[in-house]
Protein backbone atom coordinates (compact mmCIF):
# COMPACT_ATOMS: atom_id res chain seq x y z
CA UNK A 1 0.00 0.00 0.00
CA UNK A 2 1.49 3.37 -1.00
CA UNK A 3 1.00 6.57 1.01
CA UNK A 4 -1.19 8.03 -1.75
CA UNK A 5 -3.73 5.24 -1.38
CA UNK A 6 -6.54 5.54 1.13
CA UNK A 7 -6.50 8.19 3.82
CA UNK A 8 -2.75 8.33 4.52
CA UNK A 9 -1.95 11.82 3.23
CA UNK A 10 -5.22 13.51 4.26
CA UNK A 11 -4.98 11.87 7.70
CA UNK A 12 -1.40 13.10 8.13
CA UNK A 13 -2.42 16.63 7.15
CA UNK A 14 -5.37 16.52 9.55
CA UNK A 15 -3.19 15.30 12.43
CA UNK A 16 -0.62 18.04 11.76
CA UNK A 17 -3.36 20.69 11.60
CA UNK A 18 -4.94 19.53 14.86
CA UNK A 19 -1.59 19.36 16.65
CA UNK A 20 -0.60 22.82 15.39
CA UNK A 21 -3.88 24.28 16.58
CA UNK A 22 -3.55 22.51 19.95
CA UNK A 23 -0.06 23.95 20.46
CA UNK A 24 -1.15 27.48 19.60
CA UNK A 25 -4.36 27.33 21.63
CA UNK A 26 -2.50 25.72 24.51
CA UNK A 27 0.03 28.53 24.52
CA UNK A 28 -2.71 31.16 24.69
CA UNK A 29 -4.49 29.20 27.41
CA UNK A 30 -1.31 28.78 29.45
CA UNK A 31 -0.19 32.40 29.13
CA UNK A 32 -3.64 33.59 30.23
CA UNK A 33 -2.92 31.91 33.59
CA UNK A 34 0.69 33.08 34.04
CA UNK A 35 1.30 36.44 35.74
CA UNK A 36 3.21 38.67 33.33
CA UNK A 37 6.12 40.00 35.39
CA UNK A 38 8.58 42.54 33.96
CA UNK A 39 11.22 39.81 33.66
CA UNK A 40 8.86 37.51 31.73
CA UNK A 41 7.79 40.41 29.49
CA UNK A 42 11.46 41.12 28.58
CA UNK A 43 12.01 37.44 27.82
CA UNK A 44 8.96 37.28 25.55
CA UNK A 45 10.02 40.47 23.76
CA UNK A 46 13.51 39.02 23.13
CA UNK A 47 12.20 35.70 21.84
CA UNK A 48 11.68 36.67 18.14
CA UNK A 49 15.32 37.73 17.81
CA UNK A 50 16.43 34.45 19.33
CA UNK A 51 14.33 32.50 16.85
CA UNK A 52 15.77 34.44 13.91
CA UNK A 53 19.32 33.88 15.17
CA UNK A 54 18.66 30.16 15.63
CA UNK A 55 17.35 29.93 12.07
CA UNK A 56 20.00 32.07 10.39
CA UNK A 57 23.25 30.99 12.09
CA UNK A 58 23.32 27.38 10.82
CA UNK A 59 22.66 28.73 7.32
CA UNK A 60 25.58 31.16 7.63
CA UNK A 61 27.91 28.42 8.89
CA UNK A 62 26.91 26.09 6.06
CA UNK A 63 26.89 28.61 3.19
CA UNK A 64 29.73 30.91 4.26
CA UNK A 65 30.45 34.43 3.00
CA UNK A 66 27.74 34.38 0.34
CA UNK A 67 25.10 33.89 3.02
CA UNK A 68 26.59 36.64 5.18
CA UNK A 69 26.52 39.04 2.23
CA UNK A 70 22.98 38.10 1.19
CA UNK A 71 21.63 38.39 4.73
CA UNK A 72 23.40 41.71 5.26
CA UNK A 73 21.91 43.11 2.05
CA UNK A 74 18.45 41.81 2.97
CA UNK A 75 18.76 43.36 6.43
CA UNK A 76 19.89 46.71 5.01
CA UNK A 77 17.05 46.76 2.48
CA UNK A 78 14.58 45.93 5.24
CA UNK A 79 15.90 48.73 7.46
CA UNK A 80 15.70 51.27 4.64
CA UNK A 81 12.43 50.30 2.94
CA UNK A 82 10.54 48.36 5.65
CA UNK A 83 9.28 46.02 2.93
CA UNK A 84 9.69 42.31 3.65
CA UNK A 85 9.27 41.09 0.08
CA UNK A 86 11.76 43.59 -1.31
CA UNK A 87 14.32 42.57 1.34
CA UNK A 88 13.90 38.87 0.52
CA UNK A 89 14.19 39.53 -3.21
CA UNK A 90 17.31 41.65 -2.71
CA UNK A 91 18.95 38.96 -0.58
CA UNK A 92 18.09 36.28 -3.12
CA UNK A 93 19.41 38.42 -5.97
CA UNK A 94 22.70 39.02 -4.19
CA UNK A 95 23.09 35.32 -3.37
CA UNK A 96 22.31 34.32 -6.95
CA UNK A 97 24.70 36.92 -8.37
CA UNK A 98 27.47 35.84 -5.99
CA UNK A 99 26.97 32.17 -6.90
CA UNK A 100 26.93 33.03 -10.60
CA UNK A 101 30.19 34.93 -10.13
CA UNK A 102 31.76 31.78 -8.75
CA UNK A 103 31.75 32.44 -5.00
Amino acid sequence: MTPSEGFGVPAAIAVMAVSTYAMRAGGFWLMARVPLTPRLRRMIEALPGSVVAAAVLPFIVREGPVAVLAIAVAGAVMLVTRKDLLAVLAGMAVAAAARAAGW
